[in-house]
């Protein structure tokens, strides 16, 4: 069903309800792209899948996972027909907008101590003072040991924060346009304020050197191997006096990451074609490095199930790839009734309306676009209807007000079908991005759909 409803679909709304419990969980543990694989990877085991260097043979029906570096996770249910004949493929990316330590982060101001950082992703830095803030990450010794930091999102936890100017003496700074009003270099955290007291110099900073090493058994020196991400603290909520939404950190892309891993997961019977769903890193800063979807990976995977499958050769995964089809499940612009000057709405996603597809997204001229065919979306359109499922279609604001991009491209350059198919969001790449439940529930569905057909 073309633009319609949800709310009105809907006579009882219980399944919409406690399908966006298990989601509002996942996006609260998992805040970062290895948290969302490790949780994953807990949910994919529960379900039956198993590990693919486990398989010395595939067959139909059998369920596979693959991690890469504990940041990318790939997971297959083998259909009836071979690999060569292609794959339905669900791709989504866990890694969101967010603040990351430097190397030489840890510095003492005034009887602080801080840490230095830079901002990853497209953000208003604005909007990252003044909030509380968690930090998770890894951080190895020499040794080649790792030892993994949780700080901010336990009740009991201390938060972190980065300061503002008070209002009383912000005159010059309310000059500055919002782009430069917070400067990145000023993104600096507070880590503390008391000093160790047989300390001979920067007692501050000396102290939280002391609690990271009784704690963690780390020393400064072991930041220089760390990979530690700031990201907003506290789980994810219910929003509206309707409880229709979900407020929370890192709906982009985790909202449709988690709906298509519940839609693999849930799969019963035996596909025709093999189900895959891969969730990338990377993609907020385009898709590039051994973790991204630009990454040999993926391709190196689906060469394994080829041979576990007895049928490798460089034609036949050639063939895989371009037999394939794909939904880029990404997020989409919401129409939000404060800013409708941004969004045309002919070509606009509004929230309870039912999974998005963007035929393209780029900025400008189509710039940097994946242009799906229309006998791509003709196909989808029958499934779709044929599953009862409402969806929408949009562009990512007017012409020439702006843009971005995701992973289609990426995986349409290996000559598959590929279009973006996602859920609709407010306030995007901000601390606290809003999804309607109904949306959620509904992308789960028409993803199940897809992976099925």
């Amino acid at each position: 069903m073309y633009r319609k409803n949800l709310w009105e679909k809907y006579v009882n709304y219980d399944e919409i309800m406690n399908f966006n419990e298990g989601y509002k969980e996942f996006i609260t543990k998992g805040k970062t792209e290895r948290l969302c694989v490790a949780e994953a990877t807990k949910l994919a085991q529960e379900a039956g899948f198993k590990p693919l260097e486990s398989f010395k043979h595939l067959k139909a029906g059998d369920k596979v996972y693959s991690i890469n570096r504990g940041k990318n996770i790939s997971l297959f249910v083998i259909g009836k027909k071979s690999i060569e004949q292609g794959l339905n493929i669900l791709g989504a990316h866990i890694d969101s907008p967010r603040i990351d330590v430097k190397q030489n982060p840890l510095y003492e101001s005034t009887n602080f101590a801080l840490m230095d950082t830079h901002y990853y992703g497209g953000i208003k830095k604005y909007q990252w003072v003044t909030i509380p803030l968690a930090m998770h990450g890894v951080i190895y010794r020499k040794d080649g040991s790792c030892v993994e930091v949780h700080i901010g999102d336990k009740p009991t936890d201390p938060v972190f924060g980065i300061g503002d100017l008070l209002i009383h003496l912000s005159a010059d700074q309310m000059q500055k346009t919002a782009s430069k009003v917070i400067e990145g270099e000023d993104l600096d955290l507070t880590v503390g304020s008391i000093p160790l007291k047989d300390a001979e110099k920067d007692k501050v900073k000396a102290n939280v050197l002391a609690i990271l090493k009784k704690e963690y058994n780390v020393d400064e020196e072991d930041f220089l191997s760390a990979e530690i991400e700031i990201v907003p603290a506290g789980p994810a909520r219910d929003y509206g006096i309707d409880r229709s939404m979900v407020a929370g950190y890192g709906h982009d892309d985790r909202v449709c990451a988690y709906t298509s891993l519940k839609a693999i997961l849930d799969i019963k019977e035996v596909p025709n074609n093999t189900a895959c769903v891969i969730l990338t890193d990377k993609e907020e800063v385009g898709s590039i490095g051994a973790t991204g979807a630009q990454s040999s990976y993926f391709i190196n995977v689906i060469a394994e199930l080829l041979n576990l499958e007895g049928n490798y050769d460089e034609l036949k995964l050639r063939h895989a790839l371009t037999n394939s089809k794909m939904l880029s499940s990404d997020v989409s612009v919401g129409v939000d009734p404060l800013f409708l000057n941004v969004t045309e709405s002919k070509n606009s996603a509004f929230l309870g309306h039912g999974i998005v597809l963007n035929k393209f997204t780029g900025s400008r001229g189509k710039g940097g676009c994946n242009d799906a065919d229309p006998d791509f979306i003709a196909y989808l359109r029958n499934i779709f209807d044929s599953n009862d499922i409402c969806f929408q279609t949009a562009e990512l604001g007017k012409v020439d007000q702006g843009g971005g991009g995701t992973i289609a491209y990426i995986l349409a350059n290996y000559n598959m079908h590929v279009i973006d198919a996602g859920i609709p969001v407010l306030n995007m790449h901000a601390p606290m991005e809003i999804v309607s439940k109904a949306d959620v529930y509904e992308a789960y569905l028409a993803y199940m759909a897809f992976i099925k057909a």
